[in-house]
């Protein structure tokens, strides 16, 4: 257990130092993510930005969002196929090639616009105000994520043991494998 304590220090001249008044105590808490860990098949550069943006998020949502639209990024890189360049551009040539299921087609482009929100100060046309994210947006942005991890590479790889596995018994009875 850790504790911050705030209060008066004062160097004792052996290396040491002397804690004096205290004015507060606090327990410090581990940073911790209550998400599901990342599957094993996601690679590691799109893995380390999810456990950072998970990491980062009740402390600050806009960095978790900026996290996770680069980390979309990154697995559109790695496993849709697309070219560098404007994550628009990317998120409109995965939903033009019509892979991903309706579910996702219609959440992928939210963690661009609130990444987006993250990374540029864009202001209420009502209030004037710089539109902070929310709490509620970094966390759908994970959802959307995870959701991806499971498309991309745990479904995926699961389909590929199932095949071999049947293949394999397919040749041992004599019969033609898969196609």
């Amino acid at each position: 257990m850790l504790y911050l304590v705030n209060g008066d220090c004062t160097y004792n001249g052996y290396g040491g130092y002397t804690l004096g008044q205290i004015v507060s105590t606090r327990l410090i808490y581990p940073n911790g993510s209550n998400r599901p860990p990342v599957p094993i098949e996601v690679t590691k550069q799109v893995a380390d930005d999810y456990i950072e943006a998970c990491l980062v998020i009740s402390d600050s949502p806009k960095a978790s969002a900026a996290l996770s639209r680069r980390c979309l990024q990154n697995l559109l890189l790695e496993k849709a196929g697309v070219k560098k360049g404007d994550l628009a551009i990317q998120i409109q040539t995965v939903l033009d090639s019509q892979k991903l299921p309706s579910h996702l087609e219609e959440d992928i482009d939210a963690i661009r616009n609130i990444g987006n929100f993250a990374a540029h100060p864009n202001k209420s046309k009502s209030t004037g105000e710089i539109l902070e994210v929310e709490p509620h947006e970094a966390e759908w942005n994970l959802e959307v994520l995870e959701s991806l991890f499971d498309f991309y590479y745990v479904r995926p790889e699961k389909a590929k043991a199932r095949k071999a596995a049947l293949n394999t018994k397919l040749m041992d009875s004599g019969k033609p494998q898969m196609k």
